[in-house]
């Protein structure tokens, strides 16, 4: 029986930061996954000899790609292999956001999910792990029931109270 595994490829060391937090809750559901770095322009082979490596491995394989400015990361990555592929661009206050459209906007016949929350980007890739592995599916209940009692907990925190009330805590 082949392996799950979340290939978590960045387009330069500074994307680190931003996707600590991919590793974090990937490592909550016990998913293993593996970081990278390549970059669609300057490393263009190493990118695809990344891919090659991970294709022949039998594992079943979710890749999270995290790269800003144009994104080639994502749609080569996306078209040169068979596994689904989660964009997770940051974002970036020098273009005011505008570059996510690079995500977006994806040429036909190649298609990576945009999620720009790293969380939400490892539940989505533990989700689609989970359509092979009944365990992942227990996990994630247990992480949506824990999630809602939170909001509940916390609704029940706050209702009939007054701002000023709120404001004091």
């Amino acid at each position: 029986m082949s392996k799950q595994k979340v290939i978590i490829l960045m387009g330069s060391r500074k994307d680190f930061g931003f996707v600590a937090p991919i590793g974090r809750m990937l490592e909550h559901f016990c998913v293993h996954y593996e970081y990278r770095i390549a970059s669609a322009h300057k490393t263009p082979k190493n990118l695809l000899s990344i891919l090659e490596e991970h294709e022949q491995t039998g594992n079943r394989i979710v890749y999270i790609t995290v790269a800003g400015l144009s994104n080639a990361l994502s749609g080569l990555v996306d078209a040169n292999t068979r596994f689904p592929v989660i964009s997770c661009p940051p974002y970036s206050e020098k273009f005011g956001g505008t570059d996510i459209y690079s995500t977006l906007r994806m040429p036909s016949g190649v298609a990576p999910l945009a999620i720009l929350n790293p969380e939400s980007a490892a539940l989505s890739a533990v989700k689609i792990l989970a359509l092979q592995d009944p365990s992942l599916f227990e996990k994630i209940r247990e992480f949506q029931l824990k999630k809602k009692k939170e909001v509940n907990v916390a609704d029940s925190e706050v209702k009939g109270k007054r701002i000023s009330e709120l404001e004091g805590e």
